[in-house]
């Protein structure tokens, strides 16, 4: 265990907002001077969420690195099929079950694949593993003064902050060479668990009141062991632990140029900004609500279920409350059934029965089995309750989000953790697109805004 001088955090904390009237007058304001007519999106044919009418993504760019496929358009029809998820034009269950089959951890060769657009040879995937692990710890005097001295209540901020003061400790950070990127790019895939690790004890310590444990990074340790040592007092994992969570890395690591972070990536990258300015960027995209907390939903909305299902294991009693939860009558009044859904996939999102398999396996090893059947009846009813409740005869299926909550709370990891635990795995992904955005984009993204506010004159202050 580590100690450090508290800092003083005194304002930090967030307070309530303050009763002002000023305040308050300035907040109607802004609410009314910012409503746009909905009507008016249709009048203008705006692609609202860069979206098309049937729900498919308007075409922004183009890629080699990771392809989300979950419909095809048939005679000008959307049609759905069965998701699909390649790496660099690889199936993900191909590039899953290799690893598995050989016993060993995939992340490393994840990271790879993503950011040198092939598998690397054993040789090769020895040299890079060992160069990941030589860049987990550090810099000097970083942990106390960029992490201890100004701890923060959310990870995700703290780790975007890491990430801007990394630009700090690097000798050449505005060098945008290829050789050069790399290096940064390898850098921050490398601390990224250790950032996260830290960040936590440091608010877990500092806002929670709990003991400070700064465990050194073990360079011979895979990443997914590496995140599980930092995070636990006594440094313990089992195997199967460490299996799971490098197999939710590797199946978060990478979805698509269109994803929210990753196109956000794209954007600040094709304004020729250098690396760490995008890579906090897409950090911040990922800690909104609709993007990177939704297994953090579906934990909550479980828990919720167990407390107000009397027989969890009543196919009847579950469907009556997921009724009540889309009816906006139970749960957060959303009316959503959190984990169910997706913007591609429709049928089947390829990650889900993946990690669903492992899950089940470390259900049984820490006894939770009734909690996994539990997963499997809302999996099985939701769908349908769902196009029942709604009229509609959308298709909708599990995302990975459904069940990846489920396998964090099984390792112990915080639920503070889940989202930065997102971004450990996502920032290769993230840092792949930046580096073809370099290569390849070579314009800056500017999408049009068409102005709907009508022409005024300048009125001097004495005639407002």
């Amino acid at each position: 265990m580590a100690d450090a001088k508290t800092p003083d955090i005194e304002g930090i904390v967030p307070e309530r907002t303050p009763k002002d009237p000023f305040l308050t007058e300035l907040t109607r304001l802004a609410k009314d001077n910012n409503k746009i007519d909905p009507d008016l999106y249709e009048q203008y044919g705006v692609k609202r969420g860069l979206r098309n009418a049937d729900g498919t993504g308007v075409l922004a760019g183009l890629t080699q690195i990771g392809d989300v496929h979950g419909y095809i358009v048939n005679e000008g029809e959307k049609e759905a099929i069965p998701g699909r998820l390649r790496y660099r034009g690889m199936e993900i269950e191909d590039l899953v079950a290799g690893s598995q089959k050989e016993k060993r951890h995939c992340f490393e060769e994840t990271v790879y694949l993503l950011l040198f657009g092939e598998l690397p040879k054993k040789k090769e995937l020895t040299k890079f593993t060992h160069l990941l692990g030589k860049n987990r710890k550090l810099p000097e005097g970083f942990t106390e003064n960029m992490i201890l001295k100004a701890p923060s209540d959310n990870v995700m901020n703290k780790l975007a902050r890491s990430v801007l003061a990394a630009y700090s400790y690097d000798k050449t950070p505005e060098d945008r060479s290829l050789k050069n990127v790399l290096r940064q790019c390898i850098g921050l895939i490398a601390r990224f668990p250790t950032f996260a690790a830290y960040g936590y004890q440091a608010k877990s310590h500092y806002y929670d009141g709990e003991s400070l444990y700064i465990h050194t990074p073990d360079e011979k340790l895979s990443t997914a062991e590496n995140f599980l040592m930092l995070t636990r007092a006594d440094k313990k994992f089992t195997k199967m632990e460490a299996d799971l969570l490098d197999l939710c890395l590797v199946l978060h690591a990478e979805h698509g140029g269109g994803n929210n972070s990753t196109f956000t990536t794209h954007v600040v990258a094709s304004s020729d900004t250098d690396v760490y300015s995008a890579i906090a960027a897409a950090i911040g995209s990922l800690k909104g609500l609709k993007h990177g907390g939704a297994n953090i939903q579906v934990i909550q909305m479980m828990d919720d279920i167990k407390q107000n299902v009397k027989n969890i294991e009543s196919e009847n009693q579950i469907a009556d409350y997921l009724t009540k939860i889309v009816k906006k009558e139970a749960f957060d009044g959303t009316g959503l059934i959190y984990g169910l859904g997706h913007a591609v996939y429709t049928i089947s999102d390829p990650r889900t029965a993946l990690i669903k398999k492992q899950a089940s396996k470390l259900a049984k090893e820490k006894e939770l089995d009734e909690d996994f059947a539990m997963y499997e009846l809302v999996e099985s009813l939701a769908p349908e309750i769902f196009q029942k409740v709604k009229k509609s005869d959308k298709k909708v299926c599990p995302n990975v989000d459904f069940y990846s909550g489920f396998v964090y709370r099984m390792l112990g990891i915080p639920t503070e953790l889940f989202t930065p635990l997102f971004a450990v795995a996502r920032v290769a992904g993230w840092c792949a697109h930046f580096i073809e955005e370099n290569i390849s984009g070579g314009r800056i993204i500017r999408p049009a805004y068409k102005s709907i506010a009508e022409k005024r004159e300048y009125l001097k202050t004495s005639k407002r």
